[in-house]
């Protein structure tokens, strides 16, 4: 949700600053603007739209400097227009981007009122840079004006400051939204995300809360949220310009569902180089482990789904209770803390502001065991935790989430297994079995990727549809709510998922000719009763789309559709079952005409509340 990126360096950095954007226009934007200080004055040019729609009204302005920051803007506060575009300026003098929410900003626009200060957008980042100024004006350098405004904001925040009369720095501060330095050689930079700077730089630092910086050409300097000063260590990135490519595919989305054999392949390596399952997979001791006698998950959209699949692995292998909660409403409740629970937070990006939160939160409790699954090394919900099992997706760039939440049910289901085997509950011959099935799933998924002629056939009969029902049982319940989910991201038919025993208690009222219901149906223990569920459908007239197995006895017929996955996969079958609902949101989608990599009114990396 929203980008920021900058540069300090001898070079004309605009281009640069330009490609960063694009970058991370992945993230969610409506609009963007760059600001750099060129010949003693700060220039500006923000568009809404695309960042080539502001690249092409830079080239026409002839920008060009060796000082600027850049911003995608993911509209909160204040609508879509040029006005609430960040960079923000004050006065003429500094120009100031921002991602997060201030909380208190009503409070201090009313005091700047008072100052003397006009507003020109709607926005709280423009109370951030007025303040800024204000306090300049008292007499602060930019890095003092910036560090007493932090310690005032209320909120999350990370906020990057170029100054007309400081023109050989820049100044930035982080709280509850991710920023990091990139380190060049007479250059450095700034960003969100290490997409933006890859282009110039694989060394960066990653600030922590409560952290400012200072940057000029030659140097870094770092102060904690006491103002002094700071090492933060220095990183390699390991991310692949290739990885942020499209290469041979037409949207990001298609290129990481057919990833996904090579991702699960490289998040099973590392258990299939132990063969066997164990805590230190998780960076624990067995022991530690051994004393865990219940699991709390925290998560968010499709990672709360992957919760819901682990709650049925951990308490059927382990035999310990789990519970699953949506983080944003985890820590507004009263808690039982439990000195022996492991709280397991899950986010792709590692910076989802709510499961940070509800992290912080259950810390505060006194929950001591905790355990985060994340796709991103070194983000801040990791190093918030005791524990982390960093899943191998690589960069994920589509909005809607696909080998991320594949590779973190392959997380969740070696936890599952750890907790069993530590407990007793997981005989020798039983656990082999486990990292065998794992070995074989990357070519289960492939044999699903093949599906995907059938599935755009499929496709076509939701083209003029506006709502549909998906339905799952057990297990793959929560596949169904991730193919709803999926479906209405992207293609923006309205979709809901249902465990399939619950539509005579409310859904079939929807369910005509005009209702596709698509239905996740293995060959598992509970199939009959699927199957008398989808009789409950027919006979209301519905059309079905089933999904099920090659060893499932399912007969096409009028108003039933069937596409067979491969033969049932056991206890990871979800994960098989996650690619078919992946490819029909994709294709609908595709064939609805929608941005399927940037749909509307979502970001990629949500940081705030």
């Amino acid at each position: 949700m929203c980008g920021i990126v900058g540069a300090i360096a001898s070079r004309d950095v605009v281009p640069l600053l330009v490609e960063g954007l694009k970058r991370l226009e992945y993230r969610g934007y409506d609009s963007a603007g760059l600001a750099v200080i060129a010949d003693g004055e700060v220039e500006r040019v923000r568009r809404t739209g695309r960042v080539t729609e502001m690249e092409a009204a830079a080239l026409d302005a002839g920008l060009a400097a060796s000082l600027g920051i850049g911003h995608t803007r993911w509209a909160t506060h204040g609508g879509v227009t040029e006005a609430n575009a960040h960079p923000m300026v004050s006065r003429g003098r500094l120009a100031l981007v921002h991602n997060g929410i201030i909380e208190n900003h009503e409070t201090w626009r009313e005091f700047l009122r008072g100052e003397g200060y006009a507003f020109d957008s709607q926005t709280d980042t423009e109370v951030i840079a007025h303040l800024v100024h204000y306090h300049q004006q008292q007499g602060a350098s930019l890095l003092q004006a910036v560090q007493q405004v932090s310690r005032v904001l209320e909120g999350a925040y990370a906020i990057a400051v170029i100054d007309r009369d400081a023109p050989d720095c820049m100044v930035v501060a982080r709280m509850g939204c991710p920023l990091l330095i990139g380190v060049g050689e007479g250059e450095n930079f700034i960003a969100s995300d290490v997409s933006a700077i890859l282009q110039a730089t694989r060394q960066v630092m990653f600030l922590e809360e409560g952290d400012t910086a200072q940057l000029s050409r030659e140097r870094v300097d770092i102060f904690d949220a006491e103002g002094k000063p700071v090492s933060r260590a220095l990183h390699t990135s390991d991310v692949s310009l290739a990885s942020l490519e499209l290469g041979p595919y037409s949207h990001f989305m298609q290129k990481e569902i057919h990833e996904q054999p090579a991702a699960l392949a490289d998040t099973i390596e590392g258990i299939s180089d132990l063969a066997a399952f164990d805590a230190q997979l998780f960076g624990a001791e067995n022991a530690e482990f051994a004393q865990i006698e219940s699991v709390q998950i925290l998560a968010c959209g499709t990672s709360f789904y992957a919760g819901l699949v682990a709650r049925y692995w951990i308490e059927s292998l382990a035999g310990i209770p789990c519970a699953v909660d949506i983080a944003s409403e985890y820590r507004y409740r009263d808690v039982v803390a439990r000195p022996n629970q492991l709280v397991v937070t899950i986010s792709q990006s590692g910076e989802t502001l709510d499961t940070l939160e509800a992290l912080k939160y259950a810390k505060g409790e006194g929950q001591a065991l905790t355990l985060s699954i994340c796709n991103v090394p070194e983000s801040a919900i990791p190093r918030a935790s005791r524990w982390v099992f960093y899943t191998r997706a690589g960069a994920e760039i589509g909005v809607a989430s696909t080998k991320a939440f594949t590779t973190q049910l392959v997380a969740l289901f070696v936890l599952a297994g750890t907790l069993a085997k530590l407990r007793g509950r997981l005989a020798p011959a039983h656990e082999a079995e486990l990292v065998d099935a794992l070995r074989h799933l990357p070519g289960s998924v492939q044999h699903a990727l093949n599906l995907e002629p059938q599935i755009r056939a499929w496709s076509e009969k939701f083209i003029a549809k506006q709502h549909a029902l998906f339905l799952g049982r057990g297990v793959h319940y929560p596949i169904a709510l991730e193919g709803a989910l999926k479906l209405k991201e992207i293609s923006y038919i309205h979709a809901e998922g249902y465990p399939a025993g619950e539509l005579k208690h409310g859904p079939l009222a929807l369910v005509d000719s005009e209702m596709p219901v698509v239905v996740i149906a293995p060959n598992d223990r509970l199939l009959e009763k699927v199957k008398a569920n989808i009789q409950e459908v027919r006979a209301r007239g519905g059309e079905m789309f089933v999904f099920a197995d090659a060893d499932s006895h399912f007969g096409e017929e009028d108003g039933v559709h069937v596409i067979r996955a491969p033969r049932h996969a056991g206890l990871l079958s979800p994960i098989v079952h996650a690619i078919p609902v992946q490819l029909l949101a994709y294709h609908t989608a595709l064939a609805r005409g929608t941005d399927v990599d940037k749909p509307r009114n979502l970001a990629k990396s949500v940081t705030v509340e």
